[in-house]
């Protein structure tokens, strides 16, 4: 079957660094499985991280990728919630075999049923970002999906990007939270506006002072998507007394978390692979805030976040989208669909 994969761990403008291949199909699926075809797939900052240069070689392609919306083909014995035949969106799996190829194994616990309303493009977009927004926000910070901490302030770090252009809404129409973004472009800023944020400040500058130009002294919630190390003095002045950060972001160097001591202010990591990886007693609950997500979608209370859909599937155009993502510049998602 057709796939892009790679065998050397090479910069992005290397030819090499992602390529066409031709690989045995998956085995029949066994105990939660499902036999994925795959329609549409999506890229994520995971993959350029994965992808990136080292002194490592594979001796059989690797298969990255992990956003995908496809047509379940066939069902292992365990599986209880999907037939043959219907439509899915996930985000798979970081220890295994990824999306970026024609069928692709994947535990029905950690998928979803596609929005009705959605094409498989516009679904493929969803899934990393949703499980990461929604993990951050409702279980890592604790903040009520059904509106009991309406009017409560979050900052978003980074907002113009899938992460946070899923976060904004989650945050703004089922928290009621007050969303204050960070975009630093004309086109980040009307992006940002258009997912829902109520107010926009600069992430090129201290962000504590940002906030006090719109007469906001601290903020009960922070989600950083971008640059924890640069931005950790800041969010420690900016964060309330017991207030919460999440950040998706690694860091380089220690952090010094004794900053939020005087606050008994908390801070923890979001990583949307860790119930996969350690296949944790709820994987399940990522299938149903997928399903919860699609409920908004085609509630029209929550609205999609592909910014472009480029075809067809293959190693040049994957090479393109992860120098776009390694660039910086990337708005919302970058979508890739149909094969040649």
């Amino acid at each position: 079957m057709k796939a892009v994969g790679l065998y050397q761990y090479l910069p992005i403008d290397d030819e090499n660094a992602l390529i066409d291949v031709d690989i045995d199909q998956p085995h029949a699926p066994a105990g939660h499985d499902l036999l994925v075809a795959v329609k549409a797939i999506s890229v994520n900052p995971v993959d350029t991280k994965v992808r990136s240069p080292k002194d490592q070689t594979e001796s059989s392609p690797r298969v990255l990728g992990w956003d995908a919306a496809g047509e379940v083909v066939a069902l292992g014995s365990d599986v209880e919630h999907y037939k043959v035949g219907d439509r899915v969106y996930y985000a798979g799996d970081i220890t295994r075999a990824g999306s970026n190829s024609e069928l692709q194994l994947v535990d029905e616990r950690i998928t979803g049923k596609m929005p009705n309303t959605l094409d498989f493009a516009q679904a493929a977009a969803l899934p990393l970002t949703s499980i990461t927004a929604w993990e951050a926000l409702f279980e890592r910070m604790g903040i009520c999906p059904e509106g009991q901490d309406a009017n409560k302030s979050i900052l978003i770090i980074g907002a113009a990007g899938g992460v946070g252009s899923i976060a904004i809404q989650l945050a703004k129409q089922l928290a009621q939270l007050n969303v204050i973004a960070t975009a630093s472009r004309d086109d980040t800023i009307n992006w940002v506006k258009q997912m829902g944020a109520d107010q926009v400040i600069n992430h090129r500058k201290p962000l504590d002072e940002e906030l006090k130009t719109l007469n906001i002294e601290t903020v009960d919630y922070i989600l950083c998507l971008n640059a924890t190390d640069q931005h950790w003095q800041a969010m420690a002045n900016a964060i309330a007394p017991q207030g919460h950060i999440c950040s998706i972001v690694e860091t380089e160097h220690p952090v010094d978390l004794g900053l939020l001591k005087s606050k008994s202010a908390s801070f923890s990591w979001e990583f949307m692979f860790t119930r996969a990886m350690f296949q944790t007693d709820d994987m399940i609950e990522q299938q149903k805030l997928l399903n919860r997500i699609a409920a908004g979608i085609d509630q029209g209370e929550l609205q999609g976040t592909m910014k472009e859909c480029i075809k067809p599937i293959n190693a040049q155009n994957l090479r393109r989208v992860h120098g776009l993502l390694e660039s910086g510049k990337a708005i919302g998602k970058v979508v890739l669909t149909h094969w040649e």
